[in-house]
């Protein structure tokens, strides 16, 4: 905490790990507490190799914690009845992924995504996961998306700076094309 402090950067905590909204739900009240932010990223996991969002506790634990006062970040798949009851929860921003957490897919359900964008046009969207190269981030900012949460992609890239680079491009161009 020290270190973050020094450093002077906001820290979005993460229910990453849990299974049940319960779980999520207490993951997310210490993180307040410690961190001093009613801002979380809503994770609860329903399977270990695709780290698919178990859906129904999803939310669940957002109800709740809308309810409490947080300002809730929920990863999500493109399943559209999800994302009603998430936005219906209180949701303002909803974060879909493109394939399974570290993928590197891409895309795999354009339609379900450029669904989402037609039914949330005011909602904040943001792809969360399974972005393996620029060119799918050009195409889901192409889509409409308002912004994209990369790690491995650039985290096992040769080059982390370059790759960086690429997908900074990427999306600017992607997001140009949109508007």
């Amino acid at each position: 905490l020290e270190l973050i402090e020094d450093l002077g950067v906001r820290v979005l905590p993460n229910t990453a790990g849990c299974r049940t909204a319960k779980e999520a739900v207490a993951t997310a009240e210490m993180a307040r507490e410690l961190f001093g932010t009613p801002w979380i990223k809503l994770e609860v996991i329903a399977n270990d190799d695709t780290l698919q969002p178990e859906l129904f506790g999803l939310v669940e634990a957002a109800a709740a914690l809308v309810a409490d006062g947080f300002k809730v970040l929920p990863y999500t798949t493109e399943d559209l009845s999800a994302a009603e009851k998430l936005a219906g929860a209180g949701c303002t921003v909803l974060m879909h992924w493109a394939s399974p957490i570290g993928s590197a897919r891409g895309l795999i359900n354009r339609d379900g995504l450029k669904t989402l964008r037609a039914y949330f046009p005011e909602t904040t969207l943001i792809i969360d996961a399974g972005i393996g190269a620029p060119s799918q981030a050009a195409e889901a900012m192409e889509l409409g998306y308002d912004a994209l949460l990369l790690n491995t992609a650039v985290a096992k890239s040769g080059d982390p700076v370059k790759m960086a680079q690429a997908f900074a491009l990427a999306i600017e161009a992607g997001r140009l094309g949109f508007e």
